[in-house]
């Protein structure tokens, strides 16, 4: 494991025009990458959509309780592609499990020349967790920075405890998963047979391989 390396690209420096962070500025979207929006619902509202066109959105994922569906909602879909995900803004909710699935959304869009708009109801706790695990995954950071670069272009953005404590978690998650990417299939062996060590039980040895298993169709389904 020791001889992967894992690159990553390096991340957009700061606008030197960006504007200075007013109160009103949290109810409108802000570019946080170029392409990559953060903002509440009310950027996403039917009487947006000149704005929207203006900025060239192109992709839009919605995060929503169901309990909100009624007035959060997906409002173009004739004109933009969605994502929409039922997840509550509560620190006990799973959000780990949606990381892999909304980079590959936003990966998409920003690859084919599209613009992604993330937003929540406020766009202050559960879309931006999603906008600061992209940035983590993608350039190789911590989350202390990716909330910090975050937070320079959206300075209302304040995630739950249960969501930051599962974003740090996810530093370690990313990592391990893309230097298994990464490895061929001798060097997963070989970082097996160094895990059992040579008195480790055939048992263990199964589920170790069952879990690097796993977590290799996972990564192939994700990726």
């Amino acid at each position: 494991m020791e001889d992967v390396k894992l690159e990553f690209p390096s991340l957009p420096q700061c606008k030197e025009d960006a504007e200075e962070w007013t109160y009103p500025m949290r109810r409108e979207m802000q570019e946080i990458l170029p392409g990559l929006f953060l903002g509440p619902y009310s950027s996403a509202m039917k009487s947006k959509l000149p704005i929207l066109q203006k900025y060239g959105i192109t992709h839009i994922i919605c995060i929503r309780q169901n309990i909100e569906a009624n007035f959060v909602k997906p409002n173009f879909q004739q004109l933009f592609r969605y994502l929409v995900l039922d997840i509550a803004d509560n620190p006990v909710e799973n959000i780990i499990r949606y990381f892999p699935m909304t980079k590959e959304f936003i990966d998409g869009s920003l690859q084919t020349g599209g613009k992604v708009l993330v937003h929540g109801n406020a766009g202050i706790s559960r879309s931006a967790a999603f906008v600061i695990a992209y940035i983590m995954e993608t350039f190789g950071m911590k989350y202390r920075d990716a909330f910090a670069y975050v937070q320079e272009r959206r300075f209302c953005i304040n995630p739950n405890a249960g969501f930051v404590h599962q974003l740090q978690e996810y530093e370690a998650i990313y990592l391990a998963k893309l230097t298994i990417q990464m490895m061929s299939p001798l060097q997963i062996e070989r970082s097996l047979s160094v895990h059992s060590g040579p008195t480790g039980s055939l048992k263990r040895t199964h589920e170790e391989e069952e879990d690097f298993g796993n977590m290799q169709v996972a990564t192939a389904q994700n990726g």
